[in-house]
């Protein structure tokens, strides 16, 4: 029965593929298939060391038992799971792989090695390794052992096909009781479906039970979000940190929901977390755009120009790029910059605008009316674009379109652009008085 409370001991219930200790992930457990040879006193003895994680003892048994019996599935697995333990990823799948080979029919193996697989984004190998779990008894394991392999399918899932990732869960659910993390991954499929009223109801059953839990706090707060609420998803957030201090995932969401609000507080906030955080994309993209809508374009675009390293042909970040570019007159540039967002996304408007700008900042009148033309497919005119409308017709000497511009944009200015409101108004004269 040793093998079996060893077994028992280290079996762990799945949340997440990414533990930060791989002695406490769930992918480490003990092989518990049934077998009727008799087992050796070194793999007992090696188990148990394993039990003790003692992992030095027990590959110092394990290594000339394997070098004898390489084929010893029961052996390789325990290697397997001391090597896993040790962080030592690529030696562990080798010898889950043979373990596997050696007995194709031990659920462990197969587990084990699909959610190694899946901790290292190997997910298409990793799930054939799981469905094949999936298939086999369970043994002494026990219908919980199935359920974890049903469980991390449908975290894999979750990402291409939300509806089977559903059908993943409800495989694990008649085979174990629902647990914490089962209700976080119901109520993220439901948001991600569309069922918001049901994520929401989800959310808050864990938070009933666990005020605590970062990540309800956080899926309560991100569909609050989405549906504008900003004060009581402030004041969700804010109460989650008194419990939870410091964690990333709520702070940069409360520092959303102040950015939306125009506080002041999400600047410093951000900056706090970008230095706990430097190498985190999602932070240093919010950081970006505060900075810039904070007027502060040269400290933004040492962000932005650091992002566009590693993602070169994000558009998102081309276009934020570009802006500061404008601010800081640097029109070529920018230019350059909306040009290729524009190319990577033809439907982002925000691209088309950039580009209509610059364009007319940089002599191209004929860019400027294809990038307004493109843009209107999007959103609807404003007086800055009926301004550029009116300046690249005048420029390319189209007097009929540039009348009908200027006057539009003096209809909707409402005084609030008064340079530009003179300008119109000077070149009306010139072109209606023209013959």
């Amino acid at each position: 029965m040793l093998r079996f409370a060893i077994f028992v001991v280290l079996l762990g219930s799945l949340a997440g593929f990414g533990q930060s200790s791989t002695q406490e992930s769930s992918s480490q457990t003990l092989a518990a298939e049934a077998s009727d040879q008799p087992v050796s006193q070194e793999i007992l003895d090696a188990e148990a060391d394993i039990l003790k994680s003692d992992w030095q003892a027990a590959e110092a048994k394990l290594t000339p038992w394997l070098a004898v019996h390489p084929a010893d599935a029961r052996a390789l697995f325990a290697a397997g799971y001391v090597a896993d333990a040790q962080n030592r990823p690529d030696d562990a799948a080798d010898l889950y792989r043979r373990s596997v080979e050696a007995n194709p029919k031990s659920l462990e193996a197969h587990l084990s090695l699909g959610l190694l697989l899946a901790r290292q984004d190997q997910f298409a190998e990793a799930r054939a390794e799981l469905v094949s779990a999936t298939t086999l008894e369970p043994g002494e394991g026990g219908p919980e052992l199935k359920a974890k392999a049903w469980r991390a399918l449908a975290r894999i899932d979750q990402n291409t096909d939300v509806t089977q990732a559903s059908n993943d869960l409800l495989q694990a659910l008649k085979l174990s009781q629902e647990t914490e993390a089962d209700t976080l991954l119901a109520a993220s499929l439901a948001d991600q479906t569309g069922q918001y009223q049901e994520a929401e109801a989800a959310y808050r059953r864990v938070l009933a039970e666990d005020p605590k839990s970062a990540a309800a706090n956080a899926g309560v707060a991100h569909l609050l979000i989405a549906r504008k609420e900003y004060p009581e998803a402030e004041r969700i957030l804010r109460s989650a940190l008194e419990q939870i201090p410091d964690d990333p995932a709520l702070t940069a969401q409360l520092a959303a929901v102040l950015a939306a609000q125009d506080k002041a507080e999400a600047l410093p906030l951000l900056k706090k977390l970008h230095e706990a955080h430097p190498g985190t994309p999602s932070i240093s993209r919010m950081l970006a755009e505060v900075l810039s809508e904070a007027g502060d374009a040269e400290g933004s675009d040492k962000l932005y120009a650091e992002l566009l390293t590693t993602s070169p042909n994000d558009a998102d970040l081309l276009v934020g790029h570009g802006q500061n570019l404008v601010h800081e007159g640097k029109y070529p540039e920018a230019y350059a910059a909306f040009d290729k967002a524009t190319k990577l996304d033809p439907a982002g408007a925000a691209g088309w605008s950039g580009l209509a700008y610059v364009a007319s900042k940089t002599n191209r009148p004929s860019v400027t009316i294809n990038a307004l033309t493109i843009r209107s497919k999007f959103l609807p005119e404003v007086p800055s674009t009926y301004f550029l409308w009116a300046t690249a017709y005048d420029t390319l000497h189209d007097k009929v379109a540039a009348v009908s511009y200027y006057h539009h944009f003096l209809e909707s200015s409402g005084g609030k652009f008064p340079s530009q409101e003179e300008q119109a108004r000077h070149r009306l004269i010139l072109l209606e008085n023209k013959n």
